[in-house]
This record gives C-alpha cells, sequence and structure tokens, in this order.
C-alpha cells in the first residue's frame, strides 16, 4: 500500500533493513529476519522483535524509500506484505514517475512532487474504497464542492468522478486532479505556486486515444481543434480511459445526433448518469452487441455460472446474462458455447437440490421439449426469483399458443412453428404457366413462399451432382440438429461455424437466417402486425414511396423472380411495410437489394422481420440518413487495414480510398459487387456471425489481391482491380446457374481471369482474421465513431464558412473562431437548461446553414460577448432588437450566417451601412409597441426642438454649410432610387429611441463629451427637419424649401449650447413644446438622419474608426461560460 511519506534517516534503519533494489531515486528494501533461509543472529533478532509486537506496532517487511541523490533524507512511500504486491508498487514507480523525474532542475521540486503524486494516489484509493461501501460517500461529497468551486458550473453539471493524475504542458508534468462530469473534462492543479485549469467539453473531443510520450509508457491523448492534452500517472488507466470513451461518445451521440438520441432513454436524462450506470450501460451494450438483440433490451443480471454441455459431455464455464425477454450463455472460452434463450420459448424455471457434485443448480425448459442445467450460481434465490417474474410477464404480454392438432411428422419436423402468425395463410399466387402474370385479387396479398421456391432454376451441372452435394449439406445439418438443438435456443459452437462456412443449403437458408438473427421470436411475437402494415402503408403515396417506386426495378433484375410483377409486388410491400414501420429511417438505398435476397430464401413476413433485425440490430445505424453505422465501421475498416495488412497500408497512404471502394460492402453485405451465388454464403456468415463475418472477408479480399493493389497507380485502377476480382469468385456448389452481376465491373482482357471459389476465400478469412472479438469492434466502433460524428461536424463547418465568407469582411480565421462561439452558444444551453428546446434546434439532416440555430436568449448572450454596439443597461434591449430584425421568417431563431452578417456591418461597414442598421433596429419588427424600453422617453419628454440650432461656425459658414447639407440630400436621394426599395420614414417615437440608442453607444468612450454635444446638436437639428416637414406635408411644399426653415431657426441665436439631453425639471418651459404634436404626423427619413450625422466630425470618426474583433472573440472565450452560469443563477433566484 501507498504511505504518507515522512522523512526518516537511513543511517539508523541499516541494521533493520536490507536493499533489494535501488535506482537513482528510489530504494526497495526488505525487513532483515523475513525470508532468510539461513539462522543469522541479527535477523533472528530483528524476526523475535516484529513477533513480539503486537499486529498494529508491527512492521511490514517490504517498503519502498524516495532518496533525493545527496540528501541523508528518506522518505517511505509505499511498504507491502509481501513480495509480489511491492514489486507491483515498484514497477508502477518505474513507468510512471522514474523518467518524468528527470525533467526537474532542483532536488526540492522532485521531493515535492512524488510526495504530492503518493498523496493524491492514496486519496484515490481511499476514496474508491469508500465508494464500494456507500452511495454517495464524503470524499466524493469534497470533491464535488471542490469542482463546483473551482469551475464555476451550474449544478446541472453532474460530477460524475474524478482521479489524481499529472497534465503534461511540453516536457513539464502538472500533478493534479482529473474531474470527469456528464458534459465536460477538467483538470485543476495548483504545483509550485501556479495555478492550471483546463476545461475541455466532450463535443470538441475529436480522438481519445492512448499513446506514449519520451517519459511515460502509458498516457491518455485527448485532441481537440487545436491542441493536444496528454495525462498519465492514474492508478487504474484502463478504467479511467474506459470512462472517459464512454462519455464523449454518449455526448456525442445526445448532442449530435438526434435520430440516436431519441431511440435512447438514457440519454434524455444525463443528469442521472452515475458512474455505476456509465460501467452498467457498457456491459448492456456489449450484451446487446454480442448476442445481437433489440436495442430497448436492458441487461440485469451478469453471474458466473457452468452450462451442462450434451455434445461434449460436460459443464463448460462461462456466464449467464438476463435480460427483459431472453435468457443468454456465453462461454469463457471465446467461441466455445453461446446459447441465446428468448423467455418466450421458455417453459419453465426450477430449482434442483443442491450436491456437492451439482451446486446451486437451476433448469431452464423450453418448448421444443430441451433442458438447459446451470451450476455454481450464486445468489440463486433471488436470481430464480427475477427470472420467473419476467418469464410470467413476457407470457403475459404475448400469449403462446400451441398447436395440438399438427401429426407426429410435422411435430418431428425440422422447425417447429413458435407462432400462429408463421402458419396463417394469406393466399395464394396464382401463376400462369409462364409464370409471368398474377391474379389481380391476390396481388396485394403477402407471399405465402420463399421466391425460390416459385422461381426454381436448374443449374449446369447434372441433376445428380447437384442434388448430392446439396444433400450431403442438408445431413450434416440435420444430424448437427440432432445433438445440438434445432430451434433458437440451440447450442451455437465453433462446429455450427464451420457449417455456415460451407454455406447453408438452400432448402434451410431462410429458416436458419431466421434463427440465428433471432428475426423467428419478432415474427412470434407479432401475430398479424406484417399484414396490418401492408394494408395500412399500401397506396399510400409519398416521397419514400417514389424513391423505393424509383428502385424496384433496379433490384437483382437478371433475377426471373423479379423480371415480373410477383417478386416485383413482394419486394415493394416489405420495403414500403418498413418504411411505415420505422419512418426514422424510412427507405435507404441498398435496402432493395438485401429485401430481394431476403425475399429469395424466405416468406415475405420472414423477409420483413429479417429486414427488421439487419437495420435495427445487427447493422445499427446504418440505414439512416447520413449513414452514420456504415461511415463508423468503415474508418474500423482502416483501421484493422493497418493492423492486419500493413504493407498495403503502407503503400496506400490513403487509406479512404479502399474505404469508399468497400463502403457497398458493408452496405449491401457483398450482394451487389458480388455474383449472387456466392454473395448468399457472405449473407450466411453474416447471419451467424455479424458484422465480423464482412469485416474478415474484406480484410481476406484485400490480401488476396494486395501485389496488384500495391501496384496500382490511382483510385481507378484499384477500384477496377477488386472489382474483377469479386466479379470472378465463384460458388461450384450452387444448384442454380450463375447469375450475372450487373453492378460489377469488367475487364477487357482476352486472357480468363482466375476464378476463386466463394468457400476457399470465407474459409481464409476464418482462419486468417477470424480472431477479432465482438469486444474489441465494439471499442474500436466506440473510437471511430468520435471521429465520424467530428468528420460531419468540420463538414458542416466549413460548408457554412464557405457560404459566409464571400458575404463579410471578417477574416476567415476570425469567422471560424466566430462560428465556434455560435455552436458552442447552443451548445451550453443543451448543457444545463432541462426544458431546452436547443435540441429542435439541431437536424444534422437539414441543410448545413441550418444545422445550427440560436433562440432570443442565446442570441442576446452572444451580443454581450462581441457586439461592439454596447450600450450598459440598453445593451439587451438593442441586443432583442437585433434579433427581431434578423428573425426574417419570425420562427424565433436565427442561422449562423445571419448573425456573421450583422455582426460585420457592426466591424467592418461603412458609416451609411452601420447607421442603416441602426435606424432599422428601430424600426418595426425590431421595434415593437410593447418593447421593455420603448414607453419611458415618451412619459418623460427629454428633447426640445424650440431651442436654437448652432453649428458652432460663424454665420457666413452656417450659410455655406447649409448649402452643402442640402446639395448631399439631393445626392442621397438619388441613389436612394438606384437601391433597394425605400425604408419607411421613423416617427418621433422611433426617433427617441434611436436616439437613446446612440447616447448609451457613447458611454465611457475617450471623447463622451465631444460625442454627447455633437449628438445634441444633431438631435435638435432632425427634430426641427421632422416639425418643418410635418408642416410642410401640411402646406404641399416640397422637400426643398424645409432647409429655409431651418436655416432661418438656426441663425437665430448663437448662446445657449447645453446638451439637448437634460433634466425635466431644468428645463425651461419654452424647451418642451413639440412632444404634444400628433406623433403620427412627425416623420424622419433615413436621408435626413445620414446627412445630419455626417455634419459632425466626432459623430462621423466614432462610427468610422477601426474595431478590433480578434480581442472580442479572446474575451467571449474565456466569458461565454461565466456569463451562462450567471444567468441561470439570476433565473433560480
Amino acid at each position: 500500500m501507498w504511505l504518507k511519506p515522512e522523512e526518516v534517516l537511513l543511517k539508523n534503519a541499516l541494521k533493520l533493513w536490507v536493499t533489494q533494489k535501488s535506482s537513482c531515486y528510489f530504494i526497495l528494501q526488505r525487513r532483515r529476519g523475513h525470508g532468510e533461509g539461513s539462522g543469522r543472529f541479527t535477523g533472528r533478532l530483528v524476526g523475535a522483535l516484529d513477533a513480539v509486537l503486537d499486529s498494529n506496532a508491527r512492521v511490514a517487511p517490504f517498503r519502498i524509500l524516495l532518496q533525493v541523490p545527496g540528501s541523508q533524507v528518506y522518505s517511505p512511500i509505499a511498504c507491502g506484505a509481501t513480495l509480489e504486491e511491492i514489486n507491483q508498487h515498484w514497477e508502477w514507480l518505474e513507468q510512471n514517475l522514474l523518467h518524468t523525474l528527470s525533467v526537474f532542475d532542483n532536488k526540492e521540486d522532485i521531493a515535492s512532487f512524488v510526495k504530492g503524486k503518493i498523496k493524491a494516489l492514496i486519496a484515490e484509493e481511499t476514496s474508491s474504497k469508500l465508494a464500494e461501501q456507500e452511495e454517495e460517500p464524503e470524499k466524493f461529497r469534497e470533491a464535488l464542492v471542490k469542482f463546483e468551486a473551482r469551475f464555476n458550473f451550474p449544478e446541472a453539471e453532474k460530477l460524475i468522478t474524478y482521479y489524481s493524475c499529472c497534465c503534461w504542458k511540453g516536457r513539464v508534468p502538472r500533478q493534479g486532479w482529473l474531474y470527469l462530469s456528464i458534459n465536460h473534462l477538467c483538470f485543476y492543479s495548483f504545483f509550485l505556486g501556479k495555478e492550471l485549469k483546463l476545461i475541455i467539453p466532450w463535443v470538441d473531443v475529436q480522438k481519445l486515444e492512448r499513446t506514449c510520450n519520451v517519459f511515460m509508457t502509458d498516457t491518455i491523448r485527448i485532441t481537440t481543434q487545436n491542441k493536444e492534452r496528454d495525462f498519465s500517472m492514474f492508478l487504474n488507466l484502463d478504467e479511467v480511459f474506459k470512462i472517459m470513451e464512454q462519455l464523449a461518445d454518449m455526448t456525442l451521440r445526445r448532442l449530435l445526433d438526434n435520430e440516436i438520441f431519441e431511440l435512447d432513454p438514457d440519454l434524455q436524462e444525463p443528469t442521472q448518469i452515475t458512474k455505476r450506470d456509465l460501467e452498467a450501460r457498457a456491459q448492456n451494450e456489449f450484451f446487446r452487441a454480442f448476442f445481437r438483440l433489440p436495442r430497448k433490451e436492458k441487461l440485469h443480471e451478469v453471474v458466473d455460472c457452468s452450462l451442462w454441455t450434451p455434445f461434449s459431455r460436460c459443464h463448460t464455464v462461462g456466464r449467464m446474462f438476463a435480460s427483459d425477454s431472453y435468457v443468454c450463455f456465453a462461454s469463457k472460452e471465446d467461441g466455445c458455447c453461446n446459447v441465446v434463450l428468448p423467455l418466450r420459448e421458455v417453459v419453465s424455471i426450477e430449482k434442483m437440490e443442491d450436491t456437492s457434485l451439482l451446486p446451486n443448480p437451476i433448469i431452464i425448459s423450453i418448448r421444443s421439449k430441451m433442458a438447459f442445467q446451470f451450476i455454481e450460481l450464486k445468489d440463486r434465490e433471488s436470481l430464480v426469483e427475477n427470472l420467473l417474474r419476467r418469464l410470467k410477464l413476457v407470457h403475459a404480454n404475448s400469449p403462446v399458443h400451441y398447436d395440438t392438432l399438427k401429426n407426429e411428422a410435422e411435430t418431428s419436423s425440422l422447425f417447429q412453428s413458435t407462432s400462429v402468425c408463421s402458419d396463417q395463410k394469406f393466399g395464394n399466387f396464382k401463376l400462369s404457366q409462364n409464370g409471368n402474370t398474377v391474379d389481380k385479387e391476390t396481388s396485394l396479398l403477402p407471399n405465402s413462399e420463399a421466391l425460390i421456391a416459385i422461381f426454381h432454376q436448374s443449374g449446369t451441372q447434372s441433376p445428380d451432382s447437384r442434388m448430392s452435394r446439396e444433400q450431403i449439406k442438408a445431413s450434416l445439418w440435420n444430424d448437427h440438429f440432432v445433438e445440438y438443438g434445432r430451434t433458437v435456443c440451440m447450442f451455437r459452437t465453433e462446429k455450427i461455424r464451420k457449417l455456415v462456412a460451407m454455406g447453408i443449403p438452400e432448402s434451410l437458408r431462410g429458416k436458419l437466417w431466421l434463427l440465428f438473427s433471432d428475426a423467428v421470436t419478432d415474427l412470434a411475437s407479432h401475430p398479424g402486425y406484417y399484414g396490418n402494415l401492408v394494408e395500412k402503408s399500401m397506396g399510400k403515396c409519398c416521397l419514400v414511396t417514389e424513391e423505393i417506386e424509383r428502385d424496384l426495378h433496379r433490384s437483382l433484375p437478371e433475377h426471373p423472380a423479379f423480371q415480373n410483377e410477383t417478386g416485383i409486388a413482394a419486394l415493394r410491400r416489405v420495403l414500403t411495410a418498413y418504411a411505415h414501420r420505422n419512418p426514422k429511417i424510412g427507405y435507404c438505398q441498398s435496402m432493395n437489394i438485401l429485401t430481394s435476397v431476403l425475399l429469395l430464401y424466405a416468406k415475405e413476413e420472414e423477409a420483413f422481420w429479417l429486414l427488421v433485425a439487419v437495420c435495427e440490430r445487427m447493422l445499427p445505424d446504418y440505414f439512416n440518413h447520413r449513414v452514420i453505422g456504415a461511415q463508423v465501421d468503415q474508418s474500423v475498416f482502416e483501421e484493422l487495414i493497418r493492423d492486419r495488412l500493413p504493407e498495403l497500408a503502407e503503400h496506400m497512404k490513403d487509406l479512404s480510398t479502399l474505404a469508399s471502394i468497400s463502403l457497398s460492402w458493408f452496405l449491401t453485405l457483398f450482394l451487389s459487387i458480388m455474383p449472387l451465388e456466392s454473395a448468399v454464403n457472405v449473407v450466411d456468415c453474416f447471419f451467424y456471425d455479424g458484422i465480423k463475418a464482412i469485416f474478415q472477408l474484406g480484410l481476406a479480399v484485400l490480401e488476396a489481391n494486395a501485389v496488384e493493389l500495391c501496384g496500382s497507380k490511382d483510385d481507378g485502377q484499384a477500384l477496377m482491380i477488386l472489382s474483377r476480382f469479386l466479379d470472378h469468385v465463384k460458388n461450384e456448389e450452387s444448384p442454380g446457374p450463375p447469375i450475372g452481376n450487373h453492378h460489377a465491373f469488367f475487364s477487357d482482357d482476352q486472357e480468363p481471369y482466375p476464378v476463386t471459389d466463394i468457400a476457399d476465400l470465407i474459409r481464409d478469412s476464418y482462419e486468417k482474421f477470424g480472431d477479432q472479438s465482438v469486444e474489441m469492434i465494439e471499442h474500436m466502433r466506440c473510437k471511430h465513431r468520435i471521429r465520424v460524428f467530428q468528420g460531419h461536424e468540420d463538414t458542416t463547418k466549413q460548408n457554412v464558412l464557405r457560404v459566409v465568407i464571400p458575404e463579410v469582411s471578417i477574416l476567415p480565421e476570425d469567422l471560424e473562431e466566430l462560428y465556434d462561439l455560435f455552436k458552442r452558444e447552443h451548445m451550453i444551453s443543451c448543457y444545463w437548461e432541462q426544458t431546452s428546446p436547443a435540441f429542435q434546434h439541431h437536424d444534422p439532416n437539414r441543410p448545413y446553414a441550418e444545422q445550427y440555430l440560436i433562440d432570443a436568449q442565446q442570441f442576446t448572450n452572444l451580443y454581450k460577448l462581441v457586439s461592439p454596439w454596447t450600450c450598459g443597461a440598453h445593451t439587451e434591449i438593442l441586443a432583442e432588437r437585433t434579433f427581431r430584425l434578423l428573425d426574417e421568417n419570425m420562427d424565433n431563431l436565427i442561422a449562423f450566417k445571419g448573425f456573421a452578417v450583422c455582426l460585420d456591418i457592426m466591424y467592418n461597414g461603412e458609416m451609411n451601412e452601420k447607421i442603416k442598421l441602426l435606424y432599422r433596429l428601430h424600426l418595426p419588427p425590431a421595434l415593437t409597441e410593447n418593447d421593455k424600453d420603448s414607453q419611458s422617453p415618451l412619459k418623460n419628454p427629454l428633447l426640445s426642438t424650440s431651442r436654437p440650432l448652432v453649428f458652432g461656425k460663424s454665420n457666413g459658414d452656417a450659410i455655406d454649410y447649409q448649402k452643402q447639407l442640402k446639395q448631399m440630400l439631393k445626392d442621397l436621394a438619388k441613389e436612394k432610387d438606384k437601391t433597394e426599395k425605400e425604408l419607411p420614414k421613423m416617427s418621433q417615437r422611433e426617433f427617441i429611441q434611436f436616439c437613446k440608442t446612440l447616447y448609451s453607444m457613447f458611454h465611457e468612450d475617450p471623447e463622451e463629451n465631444d460625442l454627447y454635444q455633437a449628438i445634441a446638436t444633431v438631435t435638435t437639428l432632425l427634430l426641427q427637419i421632422g416639425e418643418v416637414g410635418q408642416r410642410s406635408s401640411s402646406s404641399g411644399s416640397c422637400s426643398d424649401e424645409y432647409m429655409d426653415d431651418v436655416q432661418t431657426e438656426a441663425c437665430a441665436s448663437t448662446s445657449e449650447q447645453d446638451s439637448v439631453f437634460t433634466d425635466m425639471g431644468k428645463m425651461p418651459q419654452r424647451y418642451s413644446q413639440s412632444l404634444s404634436m400628433t406623433e403620427g404626423d412627425w416623420t424622419v427619413s433615413l436621408e435626413h438622419i445620414l446627412a445630419s450625422l455626417l455634419t459632425e466630425q466626432s459623430l462621423v470618426n466614432f462610427f468610422e474608426k477601426p474595431l478590433d474583433i480578434k480581442s472580442k472573440l479572446e474575451n467571449a472565450k474565456i466569458n461565454q461560460y461565466s456569463l451562462k452560469t450567471n444567468e441561470l443563477s439570476h433565473q433560480s433566484e
């Protein structure tokens, strides 16, 4: 165990301890008298001393000391009761600390670092022991308090767990604490007087991997957009990495994939997640992937046990997995024996008498008169009780129908019916002699037999040879069924895998697909379901049905079954029914090819449930709109190529080429690029082994062509090599004739291309690449799912920036930072607002520019962070008006483009563009009747037009300037006619708000006084212009005349240059006249405002001065979290 470091003098201990190992910083010692074979006097004396001491005072026989070179003071840091225990500590020090200490410059730093690390390890050991004993240990609560204090997150940011570790900054490790929460990875360190805080959102993690550096043998590297961070020196690095991987995966699924989010209830309540939940979730996902069970299945118990296997006449050691609707068994030795027992097939669960030979046994009996004996079950009583409760619930929800009228031959047939549904007759197709027409009355009814039975063809081989091979295979399978079972509950062993690899007989293929995929249980549990779906879905027209109709005649057109209406109608019904069942998937290309093959070997209703099993269990996320699952597996396939075919990977630097070529292999299970009679053997392996079969066959194909691929000059040649090879993969044992593949590429070579037998290819794939476990594949999928999601995010980002960059003058690198802030604002709302509508604002199936949208509150937060137009308390009001202006479709959401264009005007626009934006912000719809700040100035009139207008020049200059201003207005009026439609004129109420905004914008500006004086002058001028315009409109005079009236009043006096914005109490009576006039008659235009503002140089300078967006962006990144936290705290108050 690790010890709290305390200083000792080694000189006093030399007689009691013997050094076993030493390094430049550590010494491993053994207590004298312990483990010595000789009877030396000193050893016996020390041994006797230790023996007479009580257990509390006895000294552990082994210890490790920290020694600083040149010092006589040593510190014990670990002790152990056995040599094995102390060696584990010694190895940990060698791997994690020894190489690191050389980076420190002085002895004090070395001692301080090691002591701090050991204390942290002790604290972590203590907290983990406490966590095992109670749900919320005191140590965890202390860590939670520190976490909240250090990072200032809201309460909704739930801490999952914490670890002591080091974060590397260059070559220097920083000892501290790693906090893992539901949305963030955080690190805190206070070492050698320096504080370090890191906050990394899981949604920003692009890569999570275990690696090593110069000083450490094992580290966790976290890669974000711009940085890499290394963490090391964990007490249990495997556990830490697994939890990190799960949290990153869960967060990305929850926030970036709304399709998965809706299917997974656990993702919808992130604040309920604990460390134990993560462990249970990981186990649950492995269980579902290993046995390929429905997503809704929840694992309840995992129990070590042994199962009686009659074929080997012994008990096989393994584990029992019990879920809502299944009891499964997996042997400890991979592939030795697996069993899947749907509770629907179970008749009884009974406890047997406990004996020395059969400890804690139970018997599970199934309907096909088989029984499974499990022994060595811990806590048998509660296990059986739980199993019986779930068994009762399953039978109550889905009653089992027994058919007692079947004769003995039927009941002993190969496959007993497991539901009434499977025996229902939906009507027989009446074929004419040529088999090309169907009775109209039955054309809409599901097919009652597999299409291959209707459209049976003879092969080129002699009938005797063909049938003898099929009969031999069928005989082997019958022998296997007798010994291993013939239902879904059969013992699944290596022997059955070899039979599958040889190719399933056509007479059994469809039925075995149903058993291996467990689609037979779905079929039995849903009597009449498919028929109802067909009835509801047929005849309806929508985009999905149009896509289906377009692809119907492209599905195996070379096969006779799909050259007439019988096969086409069946395919239409199955695809349309599935689209109706699962609108989230609907219909995706490649589903037609897969379904057409399923219809060849299975009845129509069986083919439907096989399609359900493939789309929803065996190839998860393959057939959604973004085919995320297929892309993840392509990324996994690339890694497998690097690991298993390094020479090929070295030659083809960019493996994405092979991945793009192999995409159709995964989406269609080789059906689209291999002759049908060969590809169905691949489908056989897929239904038995899952996606593992496709991975290993893909590797075998690449290995067989590795030499040619290494010699290929470009992607097109590589594609031709693989296409030609796959087109010449034949199945010599197929009973049917060869069927051409219209998807394949053909070579113009005159020489015949060598033929590869599919059985040999499959056998090679199992022998060379069959060692991949389900656990390994699922782990790789988790890792690559992160990269695929982030790849989609990068694509979205680049496409949005590509559209926005030509529209703005903001530098591309600054625009990218702005996009990150925009997206992060959306994410922060998703993190902490329980009823956040933000999830509804992110839809990855939308156009790129509309995937991330923000609402009014999120926009206001961003406006406060990055807008240059800050107005103190008025800022929030101006932000709300800006949002209403940008929200053109009135859906209370805006996209990034509108936000960026608006911000670009504020930072980089010409003065007239900025004034025009401000003008529009004070007109409807930006300014509303209910605007929270729009009424106050009207209640207290602060503006007067009765005071003289002074330009601050002599009278002669003023007259000249008046002419210049008059000409400017005419020029603006001409330009207005050339541009977009005229903006409406501004009423007095709107103008007062406009002035108030300008006044607020000048607050705390270095030229504040000059700006206030200038805006006072301009405001008075504009008020008088409005009054003159009001009088002119009533008398019908033209707009050119009002300037003379203004000039007359302007020259009346040159005194009283106080600010227009005065206190009402101090304002003389004569200054408050015009606001009593009818507001609707008083107007001023954009041209008037712009021309008036141009008369004051200080205002021109204010609006034309260069603004730096970079500093705003940097501050925004620092303050974005704290702004949201403050907002939430105010809401809670």
